[in-house]
């Protein structure tokens, strides 16, 4: 019988203790970007794909693990929960989902990427300005969250059996 030992990962900072009325704050925001994604009629299980997309690329263990399942509570489908990672390469994504992925990636990595034109014209024309402007606000949101799970290691990831 093997054993299973998972390797604890350190709390850095206890964030939501140290910064009360910063962390509601950052939930506030989060709650306003669901509201105007609400709003404009974005559907939550392509909401929390992006979310888990930028989670990944921002490697906030705690995120991508509640998104994925949040994702597939919502409906969406294992297969394209699993094929998020490489929706480039993969066929499970509508052109407007693709868009939509697309922005979040150009986003979550502002730095490098410029968030082109061309990026921001597409999501545009899949989901009109107050939609583009609602996915904006959705990825600036989980990308706060990333930063401080992130840095912080504030939340352990729950080691289940199954959903």
């Amino acid at each position: 019988m093997t054993v299973t030992q998972y390797v604890p990962i350190p709390q850095r900072l206890d964030f939501d203790a140290l910064v009360p009325a910063f962390s509601r704050a950052v939930t506030e925001l989060d709650e306003a970007a669901n509201a105007e994604a609400d709003r404009v009629g974005f559907d939550t299980g392509l909401r929390e794909l992006l979310r888990l997309r930028a989670s990944q690329l921002n490697g906030c263990a705690y995120c991508v693990d509640m998104h994925a399942r949040n994702a597939r509570k919502a409906g969406v489908s294992p297969q394209r929960v699993d094929a998020v990672a490489i929706w480039h390469d993969s066929n499970l994504f509508t052109a407007a989902e693709r868009a939509a992925l697309d922005f979040t990636e150009q986003v979550t990595l502002k730095a490098t990427t410029r968030v082109p034109d061309a990026v921001v014209q597409a999501v545009v024309q899949a989901y009109g300005e107050e939609g583009a402007a609602a996915l904006l606000a959705l990825v600036i949101a989980i990308n706060t969250w990333n930063t401080i799970g992130v840095t912080a290691r504030c939340w352990p990831t729950p080691i289940r059996d199954h959903d």
